[in-house]
């Protein structure tokens, strides 16, 4: 099946609600598994991994989960309409950029999506708006339990679930928090911050997981450990660490409101000038600039735009979503004009 013609709204991981939504953007937890009697995907040959691709949706299509959910195939898609799911967080740029039979169940929400064939059979992804870590395991576990009833993961009752790459091993759950981190950025506060998450085994990743580096002030703090804990261990270190982060951008915020007002509010105005009259710019411009601006709204600096219209934006404004909005492929330089247009109609609109 194709894609939905025009973007529809944020998605789950932009929608703007939920406990402390004004820093955690999403929690996310992906659950790595892999069919029993089957190589692992790296080494299967074209015919594996069609058989594994139809067997798995026909599974996600009949198996109940309670989502309206649609299996899209991804070798017939073009790069745009790939990165367009990419950039809506429902699958990996890796699983965008390989070959072969592989696929993608997204449900209406975009809350949960399955991708099949990427670096293992299945990878299950459930997403949420906000700080909600308990309630993505949850909702992510009902899917699981209801996809082992009908397939058969390739399990060790000593290694637990056994995955492509060996730091996957165990419970095989990645659990992340998609975090909005401007006061810390610019208080150049962030290296020592990262520093103290990296000796609690967390990892830390830019805007689309690992390889990617942060734009617009989003970061991911991510579990690397996934053998000798249990689920309910690594929510619980991941969910205190992010707390701990989330009252220190807090303080800082804070601080620059009360000690440097008039260098914080500078800012954050000449970031809303230049998107409002910005007449060319570039995707990472926008993205930098949206969020001063993102902040300057959570702070109360700035009260005539709403934070549903600049969450929109973030999306709005990437690469594959503008050109999928206008039909066709569009170059860079075109793109950054269309890019400025589009900015200025949305913030005129407020």
């Amino acid at each position: 099946m194709t894609l939905p013609e025009t973007p529809k709204g944020t998605g789950e991981w932009l929608r703007g609600e939920g406990p402390e939504v004004d820093i955690v953007i999403s929690s996310r937890v992906r659950l790595a598994r892999n069919l029993s009697g089957y190589r692992f995907r790296n080494s299967c040959d074209r015919e594996e991994n069609r058989r594994i691709n139809d067997t798995v949706r026909s599974v996600v299509i009949s198996a109940n989960l309670g989502e309206d959910l649609i299996y899209y195939e991804l070798e017939p898609m073009n790069m745009i309409e790939r990165d367009y799911l990419v950039e809506r967080h429902l699958i990996s740029k890796e699983h965008a950029e390989a070959e072969g039979p592989r696929g993608v169940a997204i449900c209406s929400g975009e809350a949960l999506s399955i991708m099949v064939n990427e670096e293992d059979h299945l990878r299950i992804q459930y997403l949420q708006s906000g700080l909600k870590l308990s309630e993505t395991w949850d909702a992510i576990n009902r899917v699981d339990d209801l996809l082992s009833e009908r397939l058969d993961f390739a399990f060790s009752p000593t290694l637990g679930y056994l995955t492509a790459c060996p730091t996957n091993v165990g419970t095989a759950m990645r659990l992340s928090v998609m975090m909005h981190l401007p006061a810390l950025e610019w208080t150049k506060q962030l290296r020592k911050v990262f520093k103290a998450v990296s000796k609690m085994n967390l990892a830390v990743r830019g805007l689309y997981g690992e390889g990617t580096r942060a734009s617009g002030d989003f970061y991911q703090i991510s579990n690397q450990v996934t053998l000798g804990k249990s689920e309910g261990e690594i929510i619980a270190i991941v969910d205190s660490v992010v707390r701990q982060i989330v009252r220190y951008e807090r303080k800082v915020r804070q601080a620059l409101l009360t000690q440097n007002r008039p260098n914080l509010e500078d800012r954050i105005w000449r970031a809303h000038s230049m998107l409002k009259g910005a007449r060319i710019i570039s995707s990472e411009e926008t993205m930098s600039l949206l969020s001063s601006l993102r902040m300057g709204v959570n702070m109360g600096v700035v009260k005539d735009i709403s934070i549903k219209t600049l969450n929109e934006l973030f999306l709005e404004t990437q690469p594959a979503h503008l050109q999928k909005s206008h039909g066709r492929e569009i170059s860079v330089r075109e793109r950054d004009v269309m890019r400025a247009s589009l900015v200025r109609k949305r913030l005129a609109e407020n």
